[in-house]
């Protein structure tokens, strides 16, 4: 299911009451902007609860710029935290869209009961505030939208950063960020071809469309046990820009039984893909024990062999055995800039100051992994951001300190891959098809071969 779908966040009779989604979902708000993420935070609602919330959720925090102007219009003085979260929840929900999640009153009547129980001195206040806010919406949404923050639903220093880095195309990658995803499937060429899973899908009533060899964009996200095979391996969810990874690595000529280093290989997507395409032998290394389990329940699910292990890449004598690796796969940690669609609240997580801290970190990757790297081996780099410090200008500074001949950048490089309709890359729609179904995720990839004659580099 999308996860931010409200209509099929329960079934007809069944969904719980308003008030109750609401006050989970300014919980989750609350939580969001005190620095947690918001998968952390779902994770802990009620299961009856969660498909609702995350709902409601995701449609707040795509709104939150716009939210916070006005509260801070309509209500100079700041409320109580609990009390501006749940204000935050509704006036997003009450924000002019195409197609309302609920009408003015219900949204109104159930806000002010959930502050009732949330916060009862505060429940007039918000009542007030709120019909305040439908009585005068158009004059106050005019207002409000004079401010980049309210109008991009973004920090001021991203659409800052976006607009020095792509100034014939920011606006457009903000307003992508706004848009649902849509669900994209990766099938698994071991058992069947896309064209043939496709029937499957079709057959179980579920219409899409193929956009590359073993890539789906489904008409209409589902819950992944709704997917024909999905428990027994012939299907993983994964965005197209994703999806780009494996093959780029495995066509640059890996022979059969090449060593293989996925060195942050967390939740195990990509793993995978390289061993659907190709008889490998892979090591997946995470620093993370934890989401390390997440990569060998991928493997077992798609019924494919590697090794995991748990190790800081940026340290290879922790983990590594002394034999080079033929290829290298840095899915390096980054901003997820490139993702906000899909996590919202990212966004509102991230500072300034992250992005500095990450490119050091990709920066030590990147110096203590190519040591590994046999000669003549080649090392992709990916991060799933937009911003140019972790893509291009990071790789950029890694090629000066290898020196002119001892690394060099292919020409199959795709580069900076922008969340936007016509860039032209596999999975991603074409230009003019609306609603953001096709369009991939933002990424960064650099395909380097290390020359034979360096290898002390």
């Amino acid at each position: 299911m999308n996860p931010d779908d409200i209509s099929r966040a329960a079934p007809a009779g069944q969904a719980p009451a308003l008030a109750r989604l609401l006050e989970q979902t300014a919980d989750a708000v609350q939580a969001v902007r005190g620095g947690r993420s918001l998968t952390d935070v779902l994770a802990a609602v009620p299961a009856p609860l969660r498909p609702g919330t995350q709902a409601l959720s995701f449609l707040v925090l795509r709104r939150l710029g716009a939210a916070q102007a006005l509260r801070a219009t309509l209500a100079p003085r700041t409320p109580p935290p609990e009390v501006e979260a749940l204000l935050l929840s509704a006036l997003a929900l009450l924000w002019p869209g195409d197609a309302p999640p609920y009408a003015d009153h219900t949204l109104v009547d159930q806000a002010v009961t959930a502050a009732r129980r949330r916060a009862p001195r505060s429940a007039s206040f918000l009542n007030a505030v709120l019909r305040r806010f439908v009585r005068e919406r158009d004059t106050l949404v005019a207002a409000v939208l004079e401010q980049p923050v309210a109008r991009w639903n973004h920090p001021q220093w991203w659409i800052a950063r976006l607009e020095s880095d792509w100034p014939e195309h920011w606006q457009a990658i903000l307003a992508a960020a706004q848009e649902r995803p849509p669900m994209c499937l990766r099938v698994n060429l071991r058992q069947a071809t896309g064209a043939q899973y496709l029937q499957r899908l079709e057959a179980a009533g579920l219409p899409g469309r193929l956009t590359a060899p073993q890539t789906i964009v489904l008409d209409a996200p589902v819950p992944v046990e709704r997917l024909p095979g999905f428990a027994d391996g012939a299907v993983s969810v994964q965005d197209a820009a994703a999806q780009l990874a494996a093959p780029l690595l495995v066509g640059a000529g890996l022979a059969p039984g090449a060593r293989v280093l996925d060195a942050c290989a967390a939740p195990g997507g990509k793993t995978a893909h390289l061993l659907e395409l190709a008889d490998l032998d892979v090591l997946a290394l995470d620093a993370d024990p934890q989401r390390l389990a997440r990569v060998d329940a991928t493997l077992a699910r798609l019924r494919l062999p590697a090794r995991t292990r748990a190790g800081d890449g940026r340290r290879p004598a922790d983990w590594w055995d002394g034999q080079p690796f033929d290829a290298i796969l840095l899915d390096a940690p980054c901003s997820a800039s490139g993702i906000v669609r899909r996590h919202p609240d990212i966004r509102w997580l991230r500072r300034p100051e992250d992005i500095a801290a990450l490119g050091a970190v990709q920066a030590e990757l990147l110096d203590a992994l190519w040591p590994v790297l046999k000669p003549g081996g080649w090392l992709l780099y990916a991060t799933c951001s937009v911003f140019r410090t972790e893509g291009q200008h990071q790789i950029d500074a890694f090629l000066q300190r290898r020196g002119a001949s001892g690394a060099h950048l292919d020409d199959r490089s795709p580069g900076h891959l922008l969340p936007l309709p016509d860039n032209g890359y596999s999975g991603a729609s074409r230009p003019g098809e609306g609603g953001g179904q096709g369009v991939a995720d933002g990424f960064y990839y650099a395909l380097l071969r290390k020359e034979a004659a360096t290898a002390g580099n």
